[in-house]
């Protein structure tokens, strides 16, 4: 069988079985080492992972929140991470906070506390940290908004922002797709977004589980985060979003959820369509420029059917290699390859971009940090 489909034979078992009943991924059936392409080195840079240290993840169970997504949080720390870069041949990991950051605590104060903990802690015991984690480690910070998004919390988030790219030297920010239903994009958004734009940092759109979805009796993460990232990127365009702040780099996960699929169509009511059926242009020239600039990872998305979407629309410069580790556990229970589909896709020169340059070139600090050539 071709590779291809030997992984829709196989992949959706064993996602299913964890995703569902909760099964962690030693815990799969028969699931005996990977078989791995010829060995390349370490050299991948993940930048959709996560983090799950112990002191928030007793928040979370102490507030009830066992499941992430639809999925049970999984087991994380520090060497779990390592050991799994280490069979995956990836040398970095840009850690970030899933769903659902900081927003089922009640208080601000309590928000912008927790927040400042999982920054200080990202910078100084992962990023920063002991010689035996050097160069293991970059990070996006969370910022301390909540469900609703107030002034106060607005207030706090750009002074955290400031302080996590500044101080604690993160390699950029993380946001979600919406809070409580308000979607980047948002007026109340607007200082914290100036001050990013001022930075001129990377950041990372994490997707939540919106409000009010229709309940298929399905993890929300299955769809649900796609159609949350699109409309958050859908509604800054039209909102001006990138326009008025073109110093930030965005990176949509998951390839931009729907919108790779659908930029000509979600472009519609701007001028770009009008022109490029005017002068017979086609591909990428008929959706707006902005959803070109974007940045998208490959997390649970290196299949051609969204790569080639992507590639299209935004070209391979502009696609970063992840996995959504340790919430993708169960795809990754041995050793080798961890997207061999992005073959199917890329050239070989390509794929060494997707999976290291582009990110060296993105994030000149991490470059830095591991001694690496940028380009």
């Amino acid at each position: 069988m071709r590779r291809r489909g030997v992984l829709k034979a196989v992949l959706p078992l064993a996602v299913t079985a964890t995703a569902l009943e909760g099964a962690p991924a030693a815990a799969v059936p028969g699931a005996g080492p990977a078989k791995a392409s010829p060995a390349r080195g370490r050299d991948r840079i993940d930048v959709h992972c996560h983090l799950i240290p112990d002191f928030y993840r007793k928040s979370l169970t102490a507030h009830g929140i066992t499941e992430i997504g639809g999925v049970p949080v999984p087991a994380w720390s520090p060497a779990l991470a390592v050991d799994f870069m280490n069979r995956y041949g990836i040398e970095t990991q840009v850690v970030s906070v899933s769903e659902p950051g900081v927003t089922y605590l009640d208080s601000p104060a309590d928000r912008l506390d927790m927040a400042r903990r999982l920054n200080t802690y990202m910078s100084r015991d992962l990023v920063h940290g002991s010689a035996y984690r050097k160069g293991r480690f970059g990070g996006f910070a969370v910022l301390p908004l909540g469900h609703t998004v107030t002034a106060k919390d607005v207030s706090d988030a750009t002074a955290e922002a400031k302080r996590a790219v500044r101080e604690l030297r993160l390699d950029g920010v993380g946001l979600f797709s919406s809070y409580g239903g308000t979607y980047l994009g948002d007026p109340v958004f607007e200082p914290l977004l100036r001050t990013l734009n001022e930075l001129g940092v990377m950041v990372f759109i994490h997707p939540v589980t919106p409000q009010a979805y229709p309940d298929l009796g399905l993890p929300p993460f299955l769809y649900e985060f796609t159609f949350d990232t699109t409309r958050a990127l859908v509604n800054m365009l039209y909102k001006g979003v990138y326009t008025r702040h073109p110093r930030i780099r965005w990176l949509a996960a998951h390839a931009g959820g729907t919108l790779p699929y659908i930029s000509y169509r979600t472009s519609l009511l701007t001028l770009t369509p009008a022109i490029a059926q005017q002068f017979g242009a086609s591909g990428a020239a008929d959706s707006s420029p902005h959803f070109r600039g974007l940045f998208y990872d490959t997390a649970l998305s290196p299949a051609p059917q969204a790569m080639k979407s992507v590639q299209e629309l935004a070209g391979s410069e502009h696609i970063l290699f992840a996995t959504d580790w340790p919430f993708t556990s169960a795809l990754f229970p041995g050793a080798g390859d961890p997207a061999p589909q992005l073959d199917e896709t890329f050239d070989a020169r390509e794929r060494l971009a997707v999976e290291r340059g582009n990110a060296l070139a993105q994030f000149p600090a991490l470059a830095a940090r591991i001694g690496a050539r940028q380009g």
